[in-house]
């Protein structure tokens, strides 16, 4: 193969050639990237200029956490494709803290959190042989199981949106999914690459025309802004800190799944502890950077594994000209405004396949474990009780808030700990299926 193709992970190619892959990744993550930030200051009441501040930081932070993640600092960073951004993972706690103690107390917990992550992964070989690859196999299917309902809802027009399930928002959406799906199955060589990238220009095309689009604050918006660097304060507050760093041991699970199903999926191999290793550095040491901008902690996102599993373009320097976007688009607030403008109904119709992509390389991965009775357990325990007691989130209310805040909402997380619990207590002599 030619090494100017996007399809290996170290070839040089040209910027026009590497500007619409690196672009269709970020469009998959971007919304969900500032989504968080908009929310925790939506609730928490902060000022419509703080507010517009944090997104701004958050599109950077993004940028800066990709862009560690294609070229590693020393040993932070895991040298991979992955694409990073604003984590959904800890709204729940961080709404509560900045609620009760504010926002600096937050920011104080991230920054601390974030660095004992990032040590975490810097020790990674010490323990990282608790999570074996039928943990991580199992982590990586609910993953891809947790975000189907995300698509679908994006699909109507966003969760509590006025006109979720509209006529107009299945209309945008099919449209969106079918261009998708047709450069999919028809297209050849580079549109085949970038499907996701046309169904995304045919939806917002088509929301344009149909009236979805909003632009009307558009000339309110500044050309340049300056990012803000300690908006809050830190404080540091022991219970607090505690909170957001059990969240963050959550986040680092999601980290290694992502890390091992894109490894898997797109470079047909098992994850090495030095990938691993790099990979939750990263997630912890540039989630304390996040705090500094004043933004809650940034994790791997899983929308891009559903993507190069699709695609197959693994390519670090187009990769990397998406997330020289993302930290563009912060300084220029203009852009990152077009940006958002892109309707929930387009984005759904993108991820849907994007997110059964994630499923189907899973259960790969759970196929390549092997037919073992111990493997059986494991798997179908972990995934029953850990979708199906989140799907009635209310089973968790006996358990302190603290509990339910992690294990209630997260499915990923109650998998997660039912995984290695299973692994380390079941026999490894099962004998194999007659």
């Amino acid at each position: 193969m030619k090494t100017g193709t996007p399809y290996i992970l170290d070839g040089k190619i040209p910027l026009s050639k590497a500007l619409p892959f690196g672009l269709q990744h970020i469009l998959c993550m971007f919304v969900a990237n500032v989504t968080p930030i908009i929310l925790l200051a939506n609730i928490t009441g902060l000022e419509n200029g703080i507010s517009v501040a944090l997104v701004q930081n958050a599109m950077i932070i993004a940028g800066i956490g990709t862009l560690v993640q294609l070229f590693p600092c020393w040993k932070i960073g895991a040298r991979l494709p992955i694409v990073m951004g604003i984590s959904f993972t800890f709204l729940s706690v961080a709404v509560s803290i900045a609620a009760t103690h504010g926002m600096g107390t937050l920011m104080g917990a991230v920054i601390v959190g974030g660095i004992i992550e990032g040590l975490l992964g810097l020790f990674a070989k010490y323990w990282i042989r608790i999570i074996p690859p039928i943990v991580s196999a199992t982590v990586v299917t609910a993953i891809g199981f947790s975000l189907l309902p995300i698509g679908a809802n994006s699909f109507a027009g966003g969760q509590g949106a006025a006109d979720f399930g509209s006529l107009d928002n299945w209309i945008i959406g099919s449209v969106t999914l079918l261009s998708c799906l047709l450069c999919q199955i028809f297209g050849k060589g580079f549109l085949r690459s970038i499907s996701v990238l046309v169904g995304l220009v045919v939806g917002y095309v088509l929301s344009l025309c149909m009236g979805a689009v909003d632009l009307s604050g558009i000339h309110q918006t500044d050309f340049v802004a300056i990012p803000k660097i300690l908006p809050f304060k830190p404080e540091f507050h022991f219970g607090s800190i505690l909170s957001v760093l059990t969240i963050f041991i959550v986040s680092a699970t999601e980290t290694i799944g992502d890390t091992s199903a894109l490894v898997a999926a797109a470079l047909g191999r098992n994850t090495s502890t030095r990938e691993i290793s790099g990979s939750i550095a990263c997630d912890g040491f540039v989630s304390s950077l996040s705090g500094v901008f004043g933004c809650t902690p940034i994790t791997s996102f899983s929308q891009n594994i559903g993507l190069v599993a699709m695609t197959k373009v693994v390519n670090r320097y187009s990769i990397a000209t998406g997330a020289v976007l993302m930290i563009v688009a912060g300084i220029f607030p203009f852009i990152g405004f077009l940006l958002t403008s892109i309707p929930q109904a387009v984005l759904g119709g993108c991820t849907i396949l994007i997110f059964g992509t994630i499923v189907y390389a899973g259960l790969g991965m759970v196929a390549k474990c092997g037919a073992t009775s111990r493997n059986l357990i494991i798997v179908c325990m972990s995934l029953s009780v850990g979708l199906g007691f989140t799907q009635a989130s209310d089973i968790f209310s006996i358990f302190p808030q603290i509990i339910q805040d992690i294990f209630a909402e997260n499915c990923v997380a109650t998998v997660f700990l039912l995984a290695v619990i299973l692994n380390l207590i079941i026999p490894k002599d099962l004998t194999y299926f007659e």
